[in-house]
């Protein structure tokens, strides 16, 4: 099996690059990025032989197709709307199987803050992620879009309890990733970097839906602020999460449901820091005039604050997820819980988020190569893990140790 990987030389690619080099069923590892230096830390981090560095500028359609003709499965660990529709459009051209980690569901491109999303010549936004999806299933391509973390287990672990039960009413995913406690008190808004967080903005700024009352709505994103209380693996935290546009192929797979949200974790604190900046006009992105030149604002907190959010020597981060289903069972009321608490190797480097997102994206390209995923086109998570697939896929977390627990009542 020969897998390719997109953004190999960031932390998430490199951490798919790290849990596919041991495996025996895995013969070449082909990193993608632009910079030579880069690309060959990687290789020299991982320290082995099946890692194969190849400088590509995705621009270059000939270059990028001849490429991928040359691998089974593609992994895209792309950090912005623009580079990753434009991988997925070239990688089925190309006949490429792929699985993906933005938050977007290809299928359903939403209309806010594209981020240079290019659409083909003489068709609507609304019209493309069909699109793509019909020339993946006529191209033969499986394409598992939005598989990580959230999107990804988020998606599994609530699509599996789905299916335990007979009515399935209210489903909340809670999902994010955190500083540790200490770390949080040392960096603003009580957070760290680590995910693309020009990305993370936009999906703060956002309009996004969600189901209420068995209709789909529209709500501003980072509203609905719940706090909870995690306590499980031995932690007893204070929390709070507020709606985000992370699962949107929810409201398409799993129309049963009346009440639906995905909700990003924070530390107490972050919303309400967030909800000022908002207020005061900073996360727009409409240029305004400051002393006769024109800025946009939120690029000019992301200059000030970057800095600011990076981890600094010793600080890691925490990966949470507490996802709640409620529904009925013969005839009773039943919820399934589902907790996750997650923290770094740091005997390999390996931050929780490089973890929890990574690792799974290598689980289900694995799956996708062995042809255990079958289904053609745009394939959400929820539906490629059948419940054989959901066991073997929780038994691999397990292995990485990453646990999973559920708890039914």
């Amino acid at each position: 099996m020969k897998i390719l990987v997109f953004g190999g030389s960031g932390k998430i690619g490199s951490a798919v690059a790290w849990d596919l080099a041991p495996d025996k069923d895995v013969d070449v590892i082909g990193i993608v990025g632009r910079h030579k230096e880069t690309l060959q830390q990687v290789k020299e981090w991982i320290g082995s032989e099946k890692i194969t560095p190849h400088i590509l500028d995705i621009n270059d359609k000939e270059a990028a197709i001849t490429l991928m003709k040359q691998y089974d499965v593609g992994v895209l660990t792309l950090p912005n709307r623009q580079t990753s529709y434009k991988v997925v459009h070239l990688a089925i051209e190309a006949g490429l199987n792929i699985v993906d980690t933005i938050e977007e569901f290809h299928r359903t491109p939403d209309e806010y803050e594209t981020e240079g999303l290019e659409v083909p010549k003489g068709m609507k936004l609304a019209d493309y992620g069909e699109w793509l999806h019909k020339k993946a299933c006529d191209s033969g391509v499986t394409f598992v879009d939005g598989m990580g973390f959230a999107p990804g287990l988020s998606n599994i672990t609530l699509g599996d309890g789905i299916r335990k039960i007979d009515v399935a009413e209210k489903a909340v995913a809670r999902v994010g990733g955190i500083p540790s406690k200490d770390a949080a008190a040392r960096h603003p808004l009580r957070y760290m970097i680590t995910w693309a967080f020009e990305h993370v903005l936009r999906e703060y700024m956002i309009k996004l839906n969600v189901i209420k009352g068995g209709k789909i709505v529209e709500v501003d994103a980072a509203t609905d602020l719940e706090s909870f209380r995690f306590n499980k693996f031995g932690k007893d935290e204070e929390l709070q999460c507020a709606v985000t546009p992370g699962m949107p192929s929810f409201l398409f797979t799993r129309k049963q449901l009346k009440e639906f949200a995905e909700k990003t974790v924070r530390w107490p604190g972050h919303w309400q820091g967030v909800h000022t900046l908002k207020e005061c006009g900073m996360l727009d992105i409409e240029p305004v005039d400051f002393k006769g030149a024109k800025i946009v604002p939120r690029e000019f907190l992301l200059s000030i604050i970057t800095p600011r959010l990076h981890p600094n020597e010793g600080e890691g981060d925490v990966c949470v997820m507490y996802n709640t289903l409620e529904g009925k069972k013969d005839g009773k009321d039943v919820k399934i819980e589902y907790f996750m608490w997650d923290e770094p190797d740091t005997k390999n480097n390996i931050s929780s988020m490089m973890r929890v997102t990574g690792y799974p994206m290598a689980i289900t390209a694995r799956l996708i190569g062995k042809g255990e995923i079958k289904e053609k086109g745009i394939v959400a998570p929820e539906d490629a893990m059948t419940p054989d697939l959901y066991k073997k896929f929780i038994e691999e977390l397990k292995k990485r140790n990453i646990e999973i627990l559920e708890v039914m009542g």
